[in-house]
């Protein structure tokens, strides 16, 4: 049974038990939603749109990005509503069961568009993705809230963490790679998308009933609330200068991942010469996942978090470099360059929520209050847009350099200018934007002593 525990203003509270097995794998289990909605509609939803439906790429980005932006105003809404939820379960559950009961279907249906083309359908994928896009908000900002409040313990907090990692390298290589597969695997048809559709469909169902299931033996330590705008939030997060200059990294880094997987599928049809490159490339993304994964938790306990996201980065950046070569060098460059990419991307998954658990627990232990539900409702928006507009810089970058648009019937020749830019925006501008990462990291302190000063001098 979930138990009730306060900590009093000015005492120490020694951390709790050890939260069951079933929790920590349970809770883990959202990240094949969090983990999926993430990767297929910022791996595949453009392409469908300007490959399958016929849509301008302009158009075709505009509709991935609003829906997707939508989030950043929503995500303040959803959480203000599940602090203030007296709903039988607690105030994070229900909003898991309402996302897990209307996610999956609207998921499918987004895939499932009448036989339209254009302006008719960019608008048919943009509402169903808006309401998919709501259903989403609904599970992912209280399921983000939850670690800080079911343990005080820092440790038994990475373990969970360490779960919700896991599934998520689980549920970006099964819906990478199968999701892409199941799409080509009749020619990229609108059936076979509508396949997929209800493939994916199913894993977020899996994810998101798991989590909402296993959770209810979760104990309830704290209560966090969020500040009821976006607004309000904004100026909590201005208090604390860690917290700012760590969401800009994540920021930065989210978009250089959103650019680059907007980029995937157009960079194995158009570079690598086959739609379904995009599976291997996403087993070479993924595949190094559960192997480096205790090596970044290693090298973060011996030389702390900051350092290890530090190396995670210029990792990043060094492949992302190196794919802007694989035209000259060969296909084979390519997929070494996504394994690098994706050892540090083990890192950048982890790591950062690492250092956020840590900043969190020092704003805590330096004003008293409990304010997660606020910052993990700010660090989720900055994640939602940083995905949504990935994949309208890579829309941006396809109209700049004149890419044509066709059906699943017809295909056409790019021009030149438009290979050149599939490339360079799957690579060189993902290593830019996370070079530029690295100066807001080396501005963040982890010395929770230095909390104080910092706030005071943004007041």
């Amino acid at each position: 049974m979930p138990t009730e525990s306060r900590r009093d203003s000015g005492t120490e509270r020694s951390p709790g038990p050890p939260l069951p097995r079933r929790v920590r794998i349970g809770y883990g289990l959202g990240s094949l939603c969090t983990g999926t909605f993430a990767t297929v509609p910022g791996l595949i939803l453009l392409y469908y749109l300007t490959n399958v439906l016929a849509v301008s790429p302009a158009l075709a980005g505009a509709a991935v990005f609003l829906p997707k932006a939508w989030d950043v105003l929503i995500n303040p809404l959803v959480g203000a509503l599940s602090d203030r939820s007296r709903l039988r379960g607690g105030p994070r559950r229900p909003f898991l069961l309402i996302g897990a009961c209307t996610l999956p279907p609207l998921f499918a249906l987004i895939f499932a568009a009448p036989p339209v083309r254009g302006m008719a359908a960019a608008a048919y994928v943009a509402a169903l993705f808006l309401l998919a896009a709501t259903a989403y908000a609904v599970f992912q900002v209280p399921y983000v809230t939850m670690p800080a409040e079911i343990t005080d313990d820092p440790a038994e907090r990475r373990r969970v963490l360490s779960w919700r990692v896991a599934f998520l390298g689980a549920a970006i290589l099964l819906s990478g790679a199968l999701a892409p597969a199941i799409a080509h695997a009749d020619g990229g048809t609108p059936a076979s998308y509508r396949l997929m559709g209800v493939a994916v469909a199913v894993l977020l169902a899996v994810g998101m009933f798991g989590a909402w299931f296993t959770t209810r033996w979760a104990p309830a330590v704290a209560r966090s609330t969020a500040e009821p705008s976006l607004r309000a939030q904004l100026a909590v997060a201005r208090t604390n200068r860690p917290f700012l200059f760590l969401s800009g990294m994540w920021f930065l880094q989210a978009l250089a991942v959103g650019v680059m997987l907007a980029g995937v599928q157009y960079f194995a049809t158009y570079t690598l010469g086959s739609p379904g490159a995009v599976t291997p490339l996403f087993a070479c993304l993924i595949g190094p996942l559960v192997l480096v994964m205790p090596l970044w938790t290693r090298l973060a306990r011996l030389r702390g978090a900051k350092y290890a996201q530090a190396c995670a980065t210029v990792l990043y950046v060094a492949g992302a470099a190196a794919l802007a070569l694989t035209g000259q060098v060969g296909n084979a460059l390519g997929y070494a360059a996504v394994a690098v990419i994706g050892i540090a991307y083990a890192g950048l998954q982890l790591l950062p929520l690492t250092i956020l658990a840590d900043t969190l627990a020092a704003d805590t232990a330096r004003t008293g209050k409990r304010r997660a539900a606020t910052f993990t409702g700010l660090w989720t928006a900055a994640e939602t847009l940083a995905f949504a507009l990935g994949a309208g810089v890579f829309a941006l970058v396809l109209t700049v350099t004149g890419f044509r648009s066709s059906d699943a019937d017809h295909e056409v020749a790019q021009p030149a200018a438009a290979l050149t830019g599939i490339t360079a925006g799957m690579s060189l501008l993902p290593a830019l934007l996370a070079a530029a990462s690295l100066w807001l990291l080396h501005r963040y302190r982890e010395d929770p002593a230095d909390a104080p000063e910092d706030a005071t001098r943004a007041a």
